[in-house]
Parts: structure tokens; C-alpha cells; sequence
């Protein structure tokens, strides 16, 4: 599987385009806003997406999934649908940030943890990873070895936990139950800032200690 990072807004959130580079079927993972831009990276790559992909529910991730789902005429996929409370209040999100409102948003299809999502000849695994929100997933490419892993952990940091339904320790506990079993060599890309590999979270990530 080929894939783009695509800093997007302010929140310079990780909205990741992704692709099979056998069928070159795409997706959209976490389109956190400037659609335009996510519009003109596409176009340049001459792909064209067929699902929008969502790790949860928060306006930095989830801020442009209508748009362009309007654009393309796709289907928003994920997240779970524990997160449903999160996508409906979007609009307060955007006000709370001063930011043009956006709508409230109910996917066309919501994902639980064992499901799977086809791109093409890839396979990608759903793992529910409660913790940052309740209902937030991750995507992972078993045979590319390559995980989507959203606001869960990030190189040196894992997920905040100060909001409505977060649990700090249901997130360390997904992490180490869930994630880190997967494999040292596994290369995640975060929701934001660099990416880095489970193997080296799992000796240097201060909160994994």
C-alpha cells in the first residue's frame, strides 16, 4: 500500500492518502479540513478516492469528511459508532475553535473491532482503541505492515485523554493489549507529527514505561 501525509489546518493534523498500488483504489483517512488542498494533492497523483476512512470523531480529523464526500460522491467509513456523540457535536467543535461551522456528520458505515475495509487487494484490520474517545479505530495493512493509528500514540506521546469519555488508562491499555503486539517492526502513521515504528515506542515512549 502507497501513502501521502497530507498535513492539513492549523492543527497541522496527519490527513493520510492512501492506495493500492496494484488497482489504484484510494481512500482518505482522516480529512481534518482544507479540502481544496486534499482536492489538488489527489488530482496531482491521478487518484481518485473511493471511501473516506475516519479514526474518530474530533474536528481536526473529521472537519472535511462531508465535503468531500459531497466531491466524490463516496462513502464515509468508520469510526465506531461510540464516537457518534463526537461527530454530532461537530458544529459546537468548530465554534469552540473559531472556525466556519461544521455540520454534523453520521458515517455511511460505522466499523467495530475485527471488521475489515478493502482498498483494492489490500486488506486493512479494524481495532478498536478506546482511550483518546470511545469509539476511536485504527487501521492496520498486516501485510505492508504499516498502522494508521490516529490520536492513540504518536513518536515520544500518546493520545490526550482530558475529554468528554476519555480514559487515560483504556488507552495504555490498548496500546500495550493491542497495538504493540502487533510487531517492532510495524511503522505507524500518527495523527500527528513524524512517524515511527512500534518497536521503538515500545522501549523510548516515556508513557510505555
Amino acid at each position: 500500500m502507497k501513502y501521502l501525509n497530507i498535513p492539513v489546518t492549523a492543527f497541522s493534523q496527519n490527513c493520510s492518502v492512501i492506495w493500492d498500488d496494484e488497482t489504484q483504489h484510494a481512500a482518505v483517512v482522516d480529512p481534518g479540513g482544507d479540502a481544496d488542498t486534499l482536492i489538488a494533492v489527489l488530482a496531482e497523483h491521478n487518484l481518485t478516492p473511493s471511501q473516506i476512512l475516519l479514526t474518530h470523531g474530533h474536528l481536526d480529523h473529521a472537519g472535511a469528511a462531508a465535503e468531500l464526500a459531497a466531491h466524490y460522491h463516496i462513502p464515509i467509513v468508520g469510526p465506531h459508532p461510540l464516537d457518534a456523540f463526537w461527530l454530532d457535536n461537530l458544529p459546537a467543535q468548530s465554534r469552540m475553535f473559531g472556525l466556519p461551522e461544521c455540520a454534523p456528520l453520521t458515517p455511511d458505515r460505522w466499523l467495530e473491532e475485527g471488521q475489515t475495509v478493502q482498498l483494492g487487494t489490500v486488506t486493512l484490520e479494524v481495532l478498536h482503541c478506546p482511550g483518546h474517545t470511545p469509539g476511536h479505530i485504527v487501521f492496520f495493512d498486516r501485510a505492508g505492515r504499516l498502522l494508521i493509528s490516529g490520536d492513540v500514540i504518536f513518536s515520544g506521546g500518546v493520545g490526550r485523554t482530558d475529554f468528554p469519555q476519555s480514559s487515560h488508562s483504556d488507552l495504555i491499555a490498548a496500546i500495550k493489549t493491542k497495538l504493540l503486539p502487533l510487531g517492532d517492526d510495524v511503522t505507524f502513521i500518527p495523527g500527528h507529527g513524524p512517524l515511527s515504528t512500534l518497536g521503538r515506542e515500545r522501549l523510548s515512549n516515556p508513557f510505555l514505561q
